[in-house]
């Protein structure tokens, strides 16, 4: 029967397989990024994030306090270090970048991974400082850099100036814990100094640096455990209150971890999965309008089966499994289509510099294929159960004496045949407006000011202590560098700082004194600063209120200085100018020369807060470059390495980019939303047009008599297309008036991904109705154009 309606069957197929390709991508996507990141680590459901917390902020564990958490915990074990880092890799006469991580000794056994070729790390591996140089490769390392060596074990490799022998090699399929990145080796904790910025840390409880993970014992709860690890917390606060006043230690679930993309991933994963699941409700109301339409021409073959001893149940089992082959065929369509489609999420991501290797995998495993195979059960009963139920209604009596139709084909069929229709038309209202908001949230973030010169400043780094430098060498070679680089033609200023804005490496922090100013016992809170080069604020863009900035004369034998922002002082000057006046961090007194402009540091979004530049000749040097300059980051980026390279040919710079996309990239969870709410959207809005067009068609093709006898009696043509495009019409603003009603009340669900937009935004309701209503006008003038071609002696004769 199917194959006899090709057209329509291939239809149908199409629509339900965009609803379930659909629906499957997006939860392998949860699978794969949020619920089970990490390829083959055994036991992820009762894996918990670890994080610290000071007051109401987030920031990280020290080792002492992580090695406490450890021996105290009763309800946790198999607690594991995982710390990212970037390191310069030297591999013969070739440097390029690499991103490891810095882990406990257990941290392999603990997750259940074993090497394909030699050993992992041994606790006596995490003791010492910087005395065990070894290091596990990744799969991928060993095949791309050592050309998949099968005598790699033993072998060295210059890491951060460090010799690193290579004891182990991992499985092929293994990245690490940490979703986005593809880890290239993993070195134990004795290396922290070597491979983590800020000295050694391992004796200091005051040195916040560790990220890692805990393991749930059997049949404890996540709230159990943070119950427990909050009061070790609360003893530690007690026992040293001078590094550990104000705060703590949380526990999140894999989904809502904070230090890699999983928690920045949710929000909009959360909004993909509501929206698919309306594209698969709008795929299953089109085929169902199919099915209802064919089931009345088939009347008479419906007819005809019942007046031959055919039972009601007969029918109904005939039209379901018609439905169930026809989801079953799009099932297969949709698991190919989510298969093809299972890593495209990788586009939204912010591209990274070489050296990285983006990794965000789908996963299709069972617990998927089980959701998938409950969607096409729900499928062919939301597409095959209302056309049964029509059928089976059917009176022998009447439909033996007559097959001819009124303009809608029957009231009952009309009511449920409108009744899809106003259905998709709403969800795909709602998908409108979701897209409206989220454009008009990017679009108004996008025009923040973000304090410096996005256009005409461009940026790259280079690792100098991943390549050996000490604090001496690198000063001199930043000097030496921005002399070269500001001799090029087209350079105008160079300067340097060791925080790039908009990027994942912290700003360095800690309590002030200023003089002058009484704080509260509370209000003593880190602040936040950043180590800048001579020229700084000229080559970036931020503007000096008053005084001056920092030139090469401010060094290491000259007065200690600083230059604070104007929401600085405002809190502690009370609008005073400073320059002059002094403050004091961490037990030295810097003199205040300038005041710049308040700036955004890590996003548009962020509220002000102060901030303090300190010179980079007087504590430490800088790795990120700026130059402003007219040239193309294409044309700079071969000068620059040019210029590296003949100072020091190891050192491997990263990519050169415009300041303008650095900050573009910490809007990419908002564009990311945009990308996949509008695929899916448009995917909805191209099944609800197809929806109504196929209902208009059936109209006009059912109601041909009617709407001969009309022209018979005097109606012109623009009087049937009035007609038509009236009842056409009237179904989409039924449908925008249900849409409007769900909108009000799920859009608050968009919170997190809004920004200063309402979820009300009269623009966003007013645009996405104006798209519905160009589409349905669209979809029933070719319809209404049909009627009014009709030739009325044709009609009646036939």
């Amino acid at each position: 029967m199917l194959r006899r309606s090709l057209g329509f069957s291939l239809l149908a197929i199409l629509c339900l397989t965009l609803g379930i390709g659909a629906t499957t991508s997006v939860f392998s996507w949860i699978e794969g990024i949020l619920l089970r990141p990490f390829p083959l680590v055994k036991g992820q459901e009762r894996m918990v994030a670890l994080t610290g917390t000071f007051r109401t902020t987030r920031n990280d564990v020290s080792w002492p306090d992580f090695k406490d958490l450890e021996k105290n915990s009763t309800l946790l074990d198999s607690f594991i270090v995982d710390r990212i880092f970037g390191t310069t890799l030297a591999i013969g006469d070739r440097a390029d970048r690499a991103v490891g991580a810095i882990v406990t000794s257990n941290y392999f056994r603990s997750i259940g991974v074993q090497p394909m070729m030699g050993r992992t790390f041994e606790p006596a591996e995490d003791v010492g400082r910087n005395a065990h140089p070894v290091t596990v490769i990744s799969y991928l390392t060993w095949k791309e850099r050592y050309g998949s060596d099968p005598a790699i074990i033993g072998k060295t490799q210059m890491m951060n100036g460090v010799q690193n022998t290579i004891i182990g090699v991992m499985p092929e399929g293994f990245h690490g814990t940490f979703v986005g990145y593809s880890f290239n080796f993993w070195v134990p904790v004795s290396m922290q100094e070597t491979f983590d910025r800020g000295g050694y840390k391992l004796e200091d409880r005051g040195a916040e640096w560790i990220e890692g993970y805990a393991r749930l014992k059997p049949g404890v709860s996540l709230a159990q455990a943070q119950a427990e690890v909050s009061a070790i917390a609360k003893r530690l606060e007690n026992a040293y209150p001078a590094t550990n006043r104000g705060r703590g230690i949380r526990l999140y679930p894999l989904w809502e971890t904070p230090f890699n993309n999983a928690g920045t991933l949710f929000p909009t994963l959360r909004i993909a999965l509501v929206v698919v699941c309306f594209v698969l409700l709008i795929a299953c109301a089109n085929v169902g309008n199919l099915l209802l339409a064919r089931s009345v021409t088939r009347r008479h073959e419906m007819t005809v089966r019942l007046a031959m001893g055919a039972g009601r149940a007969r029918l109904l089992k005939q039209l379901l499994t018609e439905g169930f082959i026809l989801t079953i065929i799009a099932a297969g369509c949709g698991f190919l289509l989510s298969y093809w489609c299972r890593n495209l999420i990788v586009l939204a991501f912010p591209v990274r510099s070489r050296g990285i290797t983006i990794n965000l995998p789908a996963e299709i495993d069972w617990r998927v294929l089980a959701i998938s195979a409950g969607i096409c059960m729900l499928s062919t009963l939301l597409i095959g159960l209302m056309p049964a139920l029509q059928a089976g209604k059917i009176d022998i009596a009447v439909a033996m004496k007559s097959e001819s139709s009124s303009v809608v084909g029957g009231r009952g069929r009309s009511f449920v045949r409108s009744g899809l229709v106003l259905v998709q038309v709403a969800l795909s209202f709602v998908l409108l407006v979701g897209t409206g908001l989220l454009l008009k949230s990017l679009r108004g973030i996008q025009d923040i000011n973000p304090g410096f010169a996005t256009r005409g400043v461009l940026t790259t780094s280079i690792d100098f202590t991943a390549a050996g430098y000490d604090r001496t060498r690198i000063r001199s070679f930043e000097d030496r560098l921005a002399e070269r680089v500001q001799a090029l033609p087209g350079v105008t200023s160079v300067s340097y700082a060791r925080v790039l804005p908009f990027s994942f490496t912290s700003y360095s922090s800690a309590p002030v004194d200023v003089d002058g100013y009484e704080a509260p016992p509370d209000e003593r809170q880190p602040i936040e600063y950043n180590e800048v080069g001579p020229g700084y604020f000229t080559t970036v863009g931020i503007p000096l209120l008053s005084g001056r900035e920092f030139t090469r004369a401010d060094n290491e034998t000259s007065l200690p200085v600083a230059v604070v922002t104007d929401v600085m002082v405002e809190q502690y000057w009370r609008g005073q100018d400073p320059v002059g006046k002094r403050l004091k961090l961490k037990d030295r007194w810097l003199q205040v020369v300038g005041v710049a402009r308040s700036s955004k540091y890590r996003s548009l979004i962020e509220t002000p807060k102060p901030f303090f530049y300190v010179p980079a000749l007087q504590s430490a040097p800088g790795s990120n470059f700026f130059i402003r300059t007219q040239l193309s980051p294409e044309t700079l980026a071969n000068a620059f390495v040019t210029q590296v390279h003949a100072l020091d040919n190891n050192l491997a710079p990263m990519e050169v980019l415009t300041m303008e996309s650095q900050v573009e990239r910490s809007t990419w969870t908002q564009r990311a939303a945009v990308k996949l709410l509008g695929i899916f959207g448009g995917m909805a809005l191209v099944l609800a047009a197809i929806g109504l067009y196929g209902v208009m068609a059936y109209t006009v093709s059912q109601s041909t008599r009617e709407l001969g006898l009309r022209m018979a009696l005097g109606a012109a043509a623009p009087d049937l297309v009035r007609l038509v495009m009236s009842y056409g019409l009237g179904l989409t603003a039924g449908g925008v008036v249900l849409g409007a009603a769900l909108a009000l009340g799920l859009m608050r669900l968009m919170g997190d991904l809004l920004n200063k937009v309402s979820p009300h935004d009269p623009v966003a309701f007013g645009s996405a109705f104006g798209v519905m209503a160009v589409v349905s006008v669209a979809a029933c003038l070719l319809p209404a154009l049909r009627a009014a071609g009709i030739d009325p002696v044709r009609a009646l004769r036939d």
